[in-house]
């Protein structure tokens, strides 16, 4: 198990790797490509992590996300609020180091893991539409709020 987790850790550090190379005009990446080992758990993406992962490992993070849904939705509510501020403005960052540390409550996100999540919530449409929900331009200002506080916890 501990050698699966490895192996797709390893593989979500190349895929962020690559994204952000691909950000910079350096290569291009197809769809299967950008989300090489991440887990989705929600319904849209469900299927395809169960194809990739396996049902078992899928169910274990759902369990995880269901358990922290409200607070999910809490941070996102805050940040929604606080969209209009800089993302690199000290209200900004307290919020997002808040959905730094839940979601390492649910997987293992590195720095690098985090801003790379950050960029995957705009680079693809679901994402963007899910977490736009909460307030137009919420991924957007998630983005960069997620880079910023990687940038500064380095």
């Amino acid at each position: 198990m501990l050698h699966q987790k490895r192996a797709q850790l390893d593989d979500m550090i190349e895929t962020i790797e690559r994204t952000i190379k691909e950000g910079k005009g350096e290569g291009m990446m197809t769809h299967e490509e950008r989300f090489k080992g991440f887990d989705f758990t929600e319904n849209l993406y469900e299927q395809e992590a169960r194809d990739r992962w396996g049902g078992e490992a899928v169910d274990e993070t759902n369990q995880k996300v269901e358990e922290q849904q409200e607070k999910m939705n809490e941070i996102y509510r805050r940040l929604a609020e606080i969209r209009h501020l800089s993302p690199d403005s000290q209200e900004a960052q307290n919020a997002i180091a808040k959905w730094f540390d839940l979601l390492n409550t649910i997987g293992t996100y590195s720095l690098e893991a985090f801003e790379g999540l950050g960029e995957m919530y705009v680079a693809d449409e679901r994402f963007t539409k899910n977490i736009d929900k909460f307030g137009k331009g919420l991924a957007n200002f998630m983005k960069e709020a997620m880079a910023e506080y990687a940038h500064r916890s380095q």
